[in-house]
């Protein structure tokens, strides 16, 4: 293919008047699939388009906290990008074409459009029900009962410009559709219904199939089927995947696009736990089981047809990082009997893509809109697919962060948490991506990653600090000291938006954080624009943290609490807590009467800088199903109830709770495992006695 390769740099030159800005200009380059001389292209941002014939373009706008990049040119398929301001503000930091106020973007790729060629849009676990409308903890109700339908419109609406540019657009609806609670549910611990206005809201935001092969479409028996299907006829979304018997549940739904004749069939992976199965049989209803020889199937009978045939199917374990070998074997035999694109949901986590005979496999797509609340499940992606007729062409992923159970454009941390997550898991499977703007992209070899040197500095105080803002498209694979004999490990982030950047980025909000005492404030940052203000006036304690407990995490795993505190005025006292949660307690019952037990109490002096906070502490070995970290601030004397004058307001910001590898690496060697070149959001070096200073590189 001949490839124009043509650079995509987004400069914003930002005019100061007073220290206010009044005006940013963005400038830019676009790679496109193939070679022409002058392509007519038009580039908006937020509210402001213009049209371009050049390679380069530039077009002036209002600053913004994001901005929301569409580019479109004749004969190619759209691109949709959004960007934080903040993270526009780091990437240029590191950039080469740094200059005092430029912003930096990296290249983006426009698809050409050609006969026989179609573009898919895949997201992954949907429901709209339980905690929508009844949320825990005295939140915002998402969906009300007098305005259902622009309530369910508003929960899509930022995911909508993505999933409306392709031909043809799915999600696996993981919910019964009913406008009342069924009288009869399965005999199981967690049932679904969500309401009908469910169905108008995806089809507005472009989806025009659902596959109901999962474990929860069965939920309310054949009366909840029986109204699943009525409304979904009702929506003209097209459906397969489940049904009142075997032989309709694995029907396939069909269609036709640019002229190519495709199948949609979906399954679920086990018949269930419960005393009734939640399969279809012979003379029952229920989902479509996707045993290998039912998926073999299946596929042979619509490729026998000539039909274009995609499978998704619902299977694995939840929270995992790799597929069970059961579920790759399935999609392997789908592919080996004429199944031309795989995909996988369940684990409410996203997992890796392999490439297998020349087709895609997607081993989990996560979730898309649902209402789960703990660490990993909102960090997902939409799964844009290109097909010329039946073959594998290009795949890029647009990172999500289901913020408040809204699906919305993830920026800054969490786009940089899915972009290191996928890339690892793929890369076990010997598949590299590479980037087209904010997001990554399978199949196409003409964009570069990035190579980049750094150097770190740690003090005494300061043995912690963080990856992200180095470049998400590489891996890190050089780490030396100019002390040899400094020793050094690498962890993960186990919180969401400790930046607070992203915190008021949409109208939902964020529900994972506990701020006690506490309010989100633009008056002073460590990094970026936000920070959380402390209210601790007549001798009162705030109490910052994590809401809800952290569901799945690694047993007896050494940990760092790490945060940043800005006090001037007068020192103050923190505790950081732990609250854990054993195998068989409730959930309030824990929250609201387990002991919060104490893993360290420091002194913090006032200093006019931000200081560093650092608690190496192990989570729970054995008997707990989970566990919650707090940070209790108050003043050193908090039986002081007079406010004296000079006092000033108290931050944090840019709070982290690191997973660390279980050792130490040697400077200038890299751990065995190298997964964790790739997955690792800090670094930290054992104690020292003075000033230690890290190379390093990524590619």
């Amino acid at each position: 293919m001949n490839n124009r390769l043509v650079s995509f740099n987004l400069l914003i030159l930002l005019f100061l008047v007073n220290s206010s800005i009044f005006a940013a200009r963005l400038s830019g380059k676009i790679i496109f699939d193939e070679h022409h001389p002058d392509i007519n292209f038009k580039v908006s941002v937020n509210k402001v388009s213009s049209e371009f014939t050049s390679n380069q373009f530039f077009i002036e706008t209002t600053p913004a906290e994001r901005y929301e990049l569409k580019i479109e040119a004749k004969g190619y398929y759209t691109s949709f990008h959004t960007f934080s301001h903040y993270e526009l503000a780091e990437l240029s930091e590191l950039s080469k074409f740094k200059s005092e106020d430029d912003f930096f973007l990296p290249s983006i790729h426009l698809v050409k459009k050609k006969i026989g060629r179609v573009m898919f849009a895949f997201g992954g676990d949907v429901m709209m029900g339980r905690r929508y409308l009844k949320p825990y903890f005295n939140e915002p109700i998402l969906i009300h009962e007098n305005k259902i339908l622009s309530d369910t419109k508003s929960i899509v609406q930022y995911i909508k410009p993505y999933m409306e540019l392709a031909d043809y657009s799915s999600v696996n609806l993981e919910t019964v559709i009913s406008q009342e609670k069924p009288k009869k549910r399965a005999p199981k611990g967690v049932v679904f219904y969500s309401p009908p206005e469910t169905l108008s809201a995806l089809t507005w935001a472009g989806i025009d199939y659902v596959s109901l092969g999962n474990n929860h479409i069965y939920d309310y028996l054949d009366e909840g089927l029986i109204s699943t299907f009525k409304h979904l006829n009702d929506s003209g979304l097209k459906y397969s995947g489940a049904g009142f018997n075997h032989k309709q549940a694995m029907e396939a739904s069909h269609t036709t696009i640019s002229n190519n004749k495709y199948a949609m069939l979906g399954f679920v992976g086990w018949k269930g736990s419960s005393k009734l199965s939640q399969v279809a049989e012979s003379d029952k209803g229920g989902a479509a089981l996707g045993t290998r020889d039912n998926i073999i199937e299946a596929v042979k009978a619509e490729s026998d047809k000539d039909y274009i045939t995609l499978v998704q199917y619902h299977g694995s374990l939840e929270y995992s990082d790799e597929p069970t070998g059961m579920t790759e074997s399935r999609l392997k035999a789908a592919i080996d009997h004429g199944a031309d694109l795989v995909l996988a949901h369940h684990p409410h986590v996203t997992q890796g893509f392999e490439i297998y005979k020349e087709k895609l496999i997607a081993y989990s797509i996560g979730n898309f809109i649902f209402d789960q609340y703990f660490h990993t499940p909102p960090v997902s992606f939409i799964l844009y697919v290109w097909m010329d007729d039946d073959k594998f062409h290009r795949a890029e992923l647009v990172p999500i962060y289901i913020k408040g159970y809204v699906p919305a454009p993830a920026t800054g941390i969490q786009r940089t948490t899915l972009n290191k997550r996928v890339k690892t898991l793929s890369n076990r499977r010997e598949l590299s991506l590479s980037s087209s703007g904010g997001h990554l992209v399978i199949g196409n070899k003409t964009l570069e990653d990035v190579t980049m040197e750094v150097e770190l500095k740690f003090t005494d105080s300061i043995r912690v600090r963080d990856l992200y803002k180095f470049p998400v498209t590489g891996q890190l694979t050089s780490v030396v000291s100019n002390k040899p004999t400094v020793n050094y490990r690498l962890g993960e982030n186990q919180i969401n938006g400790g930046d607070f950047e992203s915190f008021n980025l949409f109208s939902s909000k964020e529900r994972g954080w506990l701020l006690e005492n506490a309010k989100l404030s633009s008056l002073k940052a460590s990094s970026g624009s936000n920070s959380v203000e402390l209210n601790l006036k007549q001798g009162k304690t705030t109490l910052v943290g994590m809401k809800y407990f952290r569901r799945v995490f690694s047993a007896g795993n050494p940990m760092t609490y790490k945060a940043r505190i800005l006090t001037t005025s007068h020192p103050i006292k923190l505790r950081l807590l732990i609250q854990r949660r054993k195998k068989r307690d409730k959930l309030f019952d824990a929250l609201e009467g387990n002991k919060k037990e104490l893993l360290k109490e420091i002194v913090i002096a006032s200093n006019k800088s931000w200081q560093d906070i650092e608690i190496d502490f192990n989570t729970p070995r054995v008997g707990y199903r989970s566990y919650r970290i707090l940070l209790e601030i108050s003043h050193v004397n908090k039986d002081a109830n007079v406010d004296r004058i000079d006092d000033k307001p108290v931050f944090i910001d840019d709070i982290a709770l690191v997973k660390w590898q279980g050792y130490y690496n040697e400077s200038g060697k890299l751990p065995y495992d190298h997964s964790i070149l790739g997955l690792a959001t800090h670094l930290g070096i054992e104690k020292i006695d003075t000033d230690v200073n890290l190379k390093l590189k990524f590619n």
